[in-house]
């Protein structure tokens, strides 16, 4: 009897437990269900399904008569979902794939056999077949034997990404620039695309889901919440595709010549200030040049005799140096504070007029000349400079350029010195940028005017132009008529004077004017003694359209450094084939047909894309790829059925008929 009466106890137990667990597990399911169920469906979902962005298109950068510079060119990642076919399907059609797929690559076809059934053995729905291919094998591999059948039958999964492509190749690239993401996240941007890209190029991105389909694969799913990306506006420079070829070859063949270490060229448009070349081109361990970084923008250093002009321009200008006063050279060495001053011309020039000593640049006359105008009120000249606007960057859209650098005795650690002043006279201890000495010398230029350095003409979406971009000034007139006069006939006579620096550049076809500059740089270590070698000027030498700066640091010191050999060169060669009208180059003209070839190609795609969005849009004349694109990214799902490859002939549907979601539309290309 007790023994029964313990078991009825143990039953009695053993059911209250089961009923205490079976009531736990109704409160966890009713928790979860009503409480916590949001939560554990986002996770779940989180899990199987994910946004992602859908990179908008950037915008194309272009020359100012229109050539493409700059575009966003289709990469295709083609991969295969090895159990979507069927068996059936599969076995069909894996050896006339590894047959197409052997003569794509050049691996047998029993690889690729093998390859698949293991891909179909081990559920593989990612399975990758080609990375990064241009639209053509796009097109031959989407042909291929059950590829062909597309996503539901052949198990075809195409994923698209866009890759920057400069059509100019490296010709100014550092210039046109590019904005590119590291995998943190974080942004290095450069030139005209980097400086434009948040406010115009970038564009809107789209969104759209993923779904997980194993081992960390995300297969792309079509969702009625899917947000279109919005392309970014395109941007026209002021860049001249002829000017820019002359300008790069000129360059690099003189820094080949002289195995200079890097040196750059700008020409700028003399009333606009528009830019219609930069190169930029530096020497890398091999010994080749390329576009390594913008010297022309973000590069200052001590001017040399370049600066003589801003000296003179001065002195004349407060009426304290004329250019008919005489200077007595002495010996070609004069000394302040124990530091010498030396002419490159042994022996000095003797007594000579402001004139003369321009023209040949001597040192000890023009750094006299200061030192007796401005020896005891130094911060009046450098007063007549910051009228200038010598002292400002010129606030330019490309990022780095550095703020001029001008000695001021009254500032605090303003660099001042006992020797300064004397030192700025013939261009050392100050520093600029070769784009800001160029917009000095335009300034000359243009009787005074000085305007801002343009790289942008307009902003535009397809033919609409967004924002213009006009002529700024800066300094109404830098100093007066008289002044610019004066100072315009010394920049001739360096040309054309036979005792000129500049006079083995003059040429009786073509009239130019200008200055030579040599600067030492690391002279305080004549064991690494080297030099920077520079010409600015305009041309014609009257009525200037356009000016220009030369600027080649460290050539070989055994076969020249002075600017009059080394980068003036450069400057009558650019000069002479814009002045004498040169007829484009092959080169350039192939260029021309390649840019011209991409342009048409996707201008069509762009403008297309906006305007049709439910109704059928004429796709006739179009890549195949493209019509493709555009027409799985409707607002209205449909099935494209290809038939051929490459230009559309033919489309089953006529423009502007209304479409219908999962309507059949069959291009036959060619």
């Amino acid at each position: 009897m007790v023994n029964e009466k313990n078991i009825l106890n143990r039953l009695y137990f053993v059911a209250g437990c089961m009923f205490v667990f079976g009531l736990a597990v109704v409160f966890k399911l009713v928790s979860i269900q009503f409480f916590q169920g949001d939560k554990y469906k986002a996770l779940a979902s989180e899990r199987v399904v994910k946004n992602v962005v859908i990179p908008a298109n950037r915008g194309n950068v272009y020359s100012v008569k229109g050539n493409l510079l700059a575009t966003s060119i289709p990469k295709y990642d083609i991969r295969f979902d090895a159990i979507t076919p069927s068996a059936k399907t599969f076995e069909k059609y894996v050896k006339p794939l590894s047959d197409s797929l052997s003569k794509y690559s050049g691996k047998s076809s029993s690889y690729y056999q093998n390859e698949l059934r293991k891909a179909r053995a081990n559920k593989n729905r990612y399975y990758l077949i080609a990375r990064n291919v241009g639209y053509s094998d796009y097109i031959r591999l989407r042909n291929f034997p059950l590829l062909q059948l597309g996503a539901f039958k052949g198990g075809l999964i195409v994923e698209q990404t866009t890759k920057r492509e400069h059509p100019m190749g490296g010709i100014a690239q550092r210039s046109i620039g590019y904005e590119r993401f590291d995998e943190k996240g974080n942004v290095t941007r450069a030139g005209i695309d980097g400086a434009f890209g948040v406010k115009y190029l970038r564009g809107t991105d789209g969104q759209r889901k993923k779904q997980q389909i194993g081992k960390g694969q995300w297969k792309p799913l079509n969702d009625a919440n899917e947000i279109d990306p919005k392309n970014g506006y395109d941007v026209y420079t002021t860049i001249d595709v002829n000017i820019q070829d002359i300008a790069h070859h000129a360059l690099l063949e003189q820094l080949e010549k002289y195995k200079a270490d890097h040196g750059c060229v700008v020409v700028m448009e003399t009333k606009t200030g528009e830019i219609r070349a930069i190169s930029n081109l530096g020497r890398n361990s091999d010994g080749y040049y390329y576009e390594r970084l913008n010297y022309a923008v973000g590069e200052s250093h001590e001017s040399g005799s370049t600066f003589k002009l801003m000296a003179l321009t001065a002195g004349i200008e407060d009426k304290v140096i004329d250019t008919s006063d005489v200077v007595d050279t002495e010996n070609g060495v004069i000394k302040f504070y124990g530091k010498s001053v030396r002419d490159s011309h042994h022996g000095g020039y003797g007594k000579i007029t402001i004139s003369k000593a321009f023209e040949v640049s001597s040192n000890t006359a023009i750094v006299k000349a200061i030192d007796k105008a401005y020896g005891k009120t130094p911060s009046k000249f450098v007063d007549r400079l910051y009228a200038m606007n010598l002292n400002n960057d010129l606030d330019l859209p490309i990022i780095g350029e550095p703020k001029p650098v001008i000695p001021d005795p009254r500032i605090k650690n303003g660099r001042w010195s006992g020797i300064a002043l004397q030192w700025m006279a013939y261009g050392y201890g100050v520093s600029f940028t070769p784009l800001q000495t160029l917009t000095f010398y335009n300034a000359i230029a243009n009787d005074g005017e000085m305007v801002k350095p343009q790289f942008l003409r307009e902003v535009k979406e397809f033919d609409h132009v967004v924002v213009p971009f006009k002529k700024e000034v800066i300094n109404k007139q830098i100093c007066s008529k008289e002044t610019v006069s004066k100072v315009k006939q010394l920049l001739k006579n360096v040309v054309e004077k036979k005792h000129g620096t500049g006079h083995r550049l003059y040429s009786e076809n073509f009239s130019m004017a200008g200055k030579t500059g040599t600067c030492q740089k690391d002279y305080a270590n004549k064991d690494k003694l080297s030099y920077i070698s520079s010409f600015a000027g305009y041309f014609p030498a009257e009525n200037p359209k356009y000016s220009c700066i030369v600027v080649i640091h460290e050539p070989d010191k055994s076969v020249g450094y002075y600017g009059a050999d080394v980068s003036g060169p450069v400057f009558k060669k650019i000069a002479q084939k814009i002045f004498t009208d040169t007829p484009i180059t092959d080169e350039v003209k192939s260029l021309q047909v390649k840019v011209a070839s991409v342009e048409n190609e996707y201008e069509s795609f762009y403008k297309t894309a906006q305007t049709y969005k439910t109704v059928m849009p004429n796709v006739v004349g179009l890549p195949a790829m493209d019509a493709l694109a555009l027409l799985e990214n409707m607002q209205v799902k449909i099935k494209v059925k290809l038939e051929g490859s490459g230009v559309v002939k033919k489309q089953s549907i006529n423009q502007n008929i209304k479409l219908k979601n999962n309507q059949v539309v069959v291009l036959s290309a060619s």
